[in-house]
């Protein structure tokens, strides 16, 4: 299977710019699971750029947004 960087980079909705890994999503999703992480594109636009990857982060954005009930 071929990685479709190039693809995946215009729809990468991760603001930060020196990530070697943007458009490179099997090699971000691990560098975020290893740290106890998710990537940036599983949070709203405003959330993301808090660069807070963390899990209770995510399910605080998730609420905010109504995606999970309170």
């Amino acid at each position: 299977m071929d990685c479709k960087k190039d693809h995946n980079a215009k729809s990468c909705s991760c603001t930060y710019e020196p990530c070697s890994r943007k458009g490179v999503c099997c090699e971000c999703v691990t560098y975020h699971r290893v740290n106890g992480e998710l990537p940036g594109c599983f949070f709203s636009k405003e959330a993301e750029r808090s660069y807070d990857r963390s899990m209770e982060n995510f399910i605080a954005d998730a609420k905010k947004r109504g995606n999970l009930n309170k």
